[in-house]
């Protein structure tokens, strides 16, 4: 089956109607029914953007591309001094 994706503000929706259903009455069981995920997914969304809103899981994403568009930068950075002090030894 295949996997549904859920975007930060969709996320965000489904944690803050939880809260909801859950301040009305509602058991656990029956919030996880109605938002049509397991346990384990509303467990780490909320761990995850919990206390957040919008704005501020927008902000986190943008972070999270910048970092790994950075990380790329020092590992090919990195491979290329290797490649250098190598060439520069005369080990080739």
């Amino acid at each position: 089956m295949a996997r549904k994706r859920y975007t930060a503000e969709q996320i965000i929706g489904y944690l803050r109607q939880a809260e909801v259903l859950l301040g009305q009455g509602q058991n656990m069981a029956d919030v996880l029914r109605a938002l049509d995920v397991t346990g384990n997914t509303y467990y780490r969304w909320r761990k995850e953007y919990g206390g957040l809103g919008l704005d501020q899981a927008r902000r986190l994403k943008e972070l999270e591309q910048e970092n790994a568009r950075l990380k790329r930068a020092v590992a090919n950075l990195t491979l290329d001094n290797l490649i250098l002090k190598e060439v520069s030894t005369g080990k080739f």
